[in-house]
């Protein structure tokens, strides 16, 4: 029978052991090794580390068992030192308080916005490489003590639960949460009520949201929750799932997290006295609405839109994380005016307005759609890709806001992403670190706290966050140097044991899985040999869009089966992985590979593990040699799963792509050939980079892996392993990521948000409509160059050309503008490449027709074929870059205002 009514039954823990609902409720303990433990002793037989709850381990484990726990004096001291451990993370100064200490310039807060949240296995809100991330931003947050308030929505079923049909079909399941059976806090008023946030939709309607509070760490998470009573059923439903449902449904979703998600972080700062954020990050558009929330709220104070718009740009940084057009959130304009028309949300903000924001109107674009990255980047002044490659993707796929500029010049710098070591560096790796250099130095290392030999990016250098702004990374620190010490034979032998973790996990799981894909007993039997201990195994896992490729390897299956039964250089493969529900295509890749799996003469060397997530990752990681990742290049944002493989010394084998193909050296794996000149024939380009993989798997990995010295040890491998953790291991932290953020974006942006009184966004914002009402009327006129300097079409290398310009500036004065000559190299076609820029100052008076005259040497600095033009572009103090307005001047060309679009205004 079901029951009529569900509720919880908390556990009343003795005095005595009170500090457990501490730590059980302060998800540090996800990554802190120790507190881990603590759980572990009180309750062996109920804690699983694949997926251990301390929160569901209480709620289990029997009064007896409490009663001898709070007898038990070693129990308590150990209790007593991890509760301490925890009070001293949370009270004492870290890189941070350090930072402010030095008299350096920092926000006092940072809200960050992210769709999804992957903290950890016991609170399922993340579906893939985004959430993890965000999680991972978050951890690294409080290690650091960044005083970092995140945002989120809280999804009653989570992401699905994914099983296998017989024939290997993906299957989906919705398991319900119960958010009072999570590690959760209700926010409640001062008189104990819960605290609501309320959106108006069309029709008189509300939408209701309760907001749950996850500690992690230092760092308080914020889950807004619409399965409250005062909702109607339908918007019960608005955070049902992570990414179901129709365009309304995600848009209700995206503006309860925007809006709602604003409103609720005001609310948690009254409460608590929590400072307020004076930066607001946008992890990806699914937030972008929380622009329009803080425009709104600047309005009620008297400030006029334009004057709330330059202000909420100032303090607002954007990351996107996707390489092409058709991954971003788009809805149709009409959908979108209907949720703000005078009926709706924002009353008092022009529906017109937030149309402009988001509105595809420029190049290319669909001016029919509200495009969420594009509102993003127009209420940011600061944006980011995140990784090398990535950045210069998206200035080139949104170069379209900027038109007039060369890709290169469209301001998104990036942050190339990091993860958290501490959550995905195995235990195993972590005692080998504390044995060797001791528990504290091992911890500040994988924590990422320090400067490398680079040196920390420079606030001031950070200022203008465009593409020019990638500062050099951190070096190697001198903790991780310590590595090379660490003998041969300690180093094989750890990972021989993690690899023997691995396929104990493999068969545990694989059993379940065919369990539940309607197997008996009597005929798993064979699953007891599946995968070897000492064979070299690589790792694949990651969500299961076509542009990752997860069926590449099964290009020629043949060719395949003889890599996995090879006589004595064998390879194992593991393989997981989502396909989204709705994508058919994606779970037709999925039942291809199980099919293949499934096959008998294989089934041992090769096998497909059902509901990838947190659990499974933790221990996929640490037992591969190999990981793999062979996406369409350019189409994957960063790939931090390799970052978690290399952190355990797993070696990468993969496609220049994302983070790959900035610190790709041959000592920390192999990248796979791409066949860039077949991109238009798919199955050809296919072709070539299957034959590729293959053939390094044949002639490079695995002869490397198997050659073996005279102690038996596969000796360069080894030291690849080593060179791996020394080399690789700080770059990749999530640690340097936060610090990147707060050196580049943050503070420069909260450093421009304290400059913009509402005096200076008054003025500001009448600076930018006088430029554009002017625009149209400037004009580069004759340019002109010292005869002497160019002798035949050719002048020698270290000459100098003198340039003069007249310029027309519209009315303009010339403290409005800067005149630049741009320079370089150029191809056939006459365009600069690598360009520099030289300013050029007034010469003092007016020429003909009310032309000013600009002039200024330009250095001849480079051998061959070379160029130059001239350009005008508004200039202000408080612009980010001058590329801001996407306004510019050449030569032979009309500025009309119907052109020039700003990131922060559409132009009419």
């Amino acid at each position: 029978m079901k029951a009529i009514r569900r509720f919880t039954v908390r556990p009343v823990l003795p005095e005595p052991l009170q500090p457990l609902s501490d730590l059980a409720r302060n998800l540090r303990w996800s990554w802190h090794t120790e507190t881990q433990r603590l759980f572990q002793a009180a309750d062996p037989e109920g804690w699983r580390p694949a997926d251990a709850d301390p929160v569901r381990l209480l709620g289990a484990v029997s009064a007896g068992r409490l009663a001898e726990l709070a007898a038990d004096q070693h129990f308590l001291r150990r209790l007593t030192e991890v509760s301490e451990d925890l009070r001293a993370y949370l009270d004492g100064p870290r890189w941070y308080q350090d930072q402010l200490a030095k008299g350096t310039e920092l926000p006092a807060a940072v809200a960050y916005f992210s769709p999804e949240f992957g903290v950890t296995a016991a609170l399922p809100q993340y579906s893939g490489g985004l959430g993890i991330l965000a999680g991972d931003h978050l951890k690294a947050a409080s290690d650091l003590g960044v005083p970092l308030i995140g945002v989120g929505l809280l999804y009653r079923h989570g992401y699905f639960r994914q099983s296998l049909s017989r024939d290997g079909w993906q299957q989906e399941h919705y398991p319900v949460l119960d958010p009072h059976e999570l590690p959760l806090t209700l926010l409640r008023e001062t008189d104990g009520t819960p605290s609501r946030v309320v959106l108006a939709l069309p029709g008189g309607r509300s939408l209701y949201a309760a907001v749950w509070q996850a500690q992690v760490g230092r760092v308080p998470l914020l889950l807004l929750d619409s399965d409250v009573e005062e909702n109607a059923p339908g918007e019960r439903e608005v955070t049902d799932r992570l990414y179901g449902g129709g365009s309304d449904h995600r848009l209700l979703q995206e503006m309860l997290l925007g809006i709602g998600g604003v409103r609720a972080v005001r609310t948690y700062c009254r409460l608590t006295g929590h400072p307020a954020p004076e930066v607001f990050h946008t992890n990806e558009g699914h937030a972008g609405f929380l622009g329009l929330e803080r425009i709104r709220e600047l309005t009620e104070t008297g400030l006029g839109f334009d004057a709330a718009l330059e202000t909420v740009r100032a303090g607002a940084v954007f990351t996107t994380h996707t390489p092409v057009p058709a991954g971003m959130d788009r809805f149709e304009s009409q959908l979108v005016a209907r949720h703000f028309a005078d009926d709706g949300e924002l009353p008092g903000v022009d529906v017109e307005r937030i149309l402009d924001l988001g509105t595809e109107t420029y190049p290319g674009g669909e001016p029919g759609l509200f495009n969420m990255a594009v509102m993003g980047l127009r209420l940011a002044q600061r944006a980011n890709g995140v990784s090398t490659l990535h950045g210069a993707v998206s200035r080139e796929m949104f170069s379209g806001l900027w038109p007039g500029f060369d890709a290169t010049e469209v301001p998104i710098t990036s942050v190339t992403n990091g993860v958290h070591a501490p959550t995905w560096v195995a235990p195993e790796v972590l005692g080998l670190g504390a044995r060797m250099f001791g528990a504290e130095r091992a911890d500040e290392a994988l924590a990422g706290a320090e400067v490398g030999d680079a040196g920390a990016a420079d606030l001031g250098d950070a200022a203008g966050g465009a593409a020019g702004a990638d500062l050099a990374r951190p070096g190697t620190p001198r903790r991780w140097d310590a590595v090379t010490t660490v003998p041969d034979r300690e180093i094989w032998d750890l990972r021989r044991a993690l690899r023997g973790q691995l396929v104990t996990e493999v068969r545990k799981r694989l059993y379940a899985s065919w369990r539940r894909r309607g197997a008996g007993t009597a005929e798993l039997g064979w699953i007891d040999g599946v995968l070897d201990p000492d064979v070299l195994t690589i790792g694949f896992a990651r969500r299961v869009p076509s542009y990752k490729r997860l069926t590449l390897m099964l290009h020629d299956p043949d060719r395949l089966r003889a890599l996995l039964l090879h006589p004595t250089r064998p390879v194992q493969i593991v393989v997981a992985g989502k396909a989204h529900p709705a994508d058919d295509g994606g779970k037709r890749l999925i039942q291809e590979l199980v099919r293949f799996a499934d096959d008998p003469r294989v089934r041992h060397r090769v096998v497909f593990l059902p509901d990838y997530g947190m659990g499974m990752a933790q221990k996929l990681y640490p037992g591969c040699d190999v990981w793999l990742n062979n996406p369409l290049r350019p189409l994957e944002a960063c790939g931090t799963s390799g970052m978690k493989a290399a952190l355990n010394g797993c070696l990468n084998l993969s496609v220049r792509d994302g983070w790959w193909d900035e610190w790709f050296e041959p000592d920390f794996g192999w990248a796979i050939p791409t066949a860039d000149g077949s991109a238009t024939d798919e199955e050809r380009r296919d072709e070539l980079e299957a034959g590729a993989l293959y053939a390094l798997l044949e002639d490079r990995v695995a002869p490397r892996f198997y050659d073996r010295g005279a102690e038996g040890l596969p000796e360069r491998w080894i030291e690849m392993v080593r060179r791996t953790l020394v080399t690789l291991g700080p770059k990749v932290l999530a640690g340097r990521m936060v610090r990147e953020y707060v050196e580049r974006l943050y503070a420069p942006a909260a450093l421009a948000r304290r400059q913009l009184t509402p005096a200076a966004a008054r003025e500001l914002a009448d600076w930018k409509a006088k430029v554009r009402a002017a625009w149209p009327q400037v004009a580069v006129g004759h340019v002109e160059a010292s005869a002497d300097t160019v002798v035949g079409g050719s002048a020698e290398l270290g000459s100098t050309l003198a340039l003069r310009v007249r310029i027309a500036l519209g009315g303009l004065d010339p403290d409005d503008v800067e005149v630049q000559a741009v320079a370089g190299r150029v191809d056939t076609s006459d365009a600069i490449a690598e360009a520099q820029t030289y300013p050029l100052k007034p010469a003092g008076g007016h020429g003909l027709e009310d032309r000013r005259l600009y002039e200024g040497p330009l250095a001849l600095d480079r051998t061959g074929p070379y160029g130059y033009t001239v350009r005008v572009l508004p200039s202000h103090p408080l612009l980010a870059s001058g590329a801001e307005l996407g306004l510019v001047a050449v030569p032979g060309e009309t500025n009309g205002a119907d052109t020039a679009g700003d990131a922060g205004v559409l132009l009419r």
